[in-house]
């Protein structure tokens, strides 16, 4: 027989997460029809998310009957630095977009996450950024006509100068 797998850093917390997320997915699939019958609107999500919260509580058993220990740790093998970063400037990034617009973030992101990645200087980050933002921006702005939170640069009065050169 083969010995019992040990819980991984995380497992748990997160079991009990996706636990927690499927009964308030069923909660909210019920908030549609409720149980008028089997062809009301709320049938198919609610059976999904039941199914969804019994497979749950099913792996919480499962993990909660895993022995600890492994030698793995939460910082260095599930959750590392790089990842934390990526995750914090993706949602800095989402935050900003609307306020400050597509080219200022698009620069301050790409600044950042090169810099930290590469470490390379920050001349080298900083004309990577603003070169890969300047060419996505030509073409969907330009070429596509795809519209981008404007922000506080005002890339209306850029359009129409450079359209005006055409």
């Amino acid at each position: 027989m083969e010995p019992t797998p040990k819980r991984r850093p995380g497992e748990l917390v997160f079991n009990i997460a996706v636990m927690l997320a499927s009964f308030g997915l069923l909660y909210s699939a019920y908030g549609i029809s409720g149980f008028e019958a089997l062809s009301a609107p709320g049938a198919v999500p609610m059976a999904t998310t039941a199914i969804m919260a019994v497979c749950a509580i099913i792996i919480l058993v499962q993990t909660l009957r895993k022995g600890t220990g492994g030698g793995q740790t939460m910082a260095a093998d599930i959750l590392p630095l790089i990842v934390i970063v990526t995750i914090a400037m993706i949602a800095a990034y989402a935050v900003l977009l609307r306020p400050l617009g597509f080219l200022p973030t698009s620069v301050l992101f790409l600044l950042v996450m090169i810099r930290f990645l590469s470490r390379r200087g920050w001349g080298f980050c900083l004309a990577v950024s603003v070169g890969t933002v300047f060419v996505i921006w030509i073409i969907f702005r330009l070429i596509f006509a795809v519209l981008m939170p404007q922000g506080i640069i005002p890339e209306g009065r850029i359009v129409s100068a450079i359209t005006s050169l055409f």
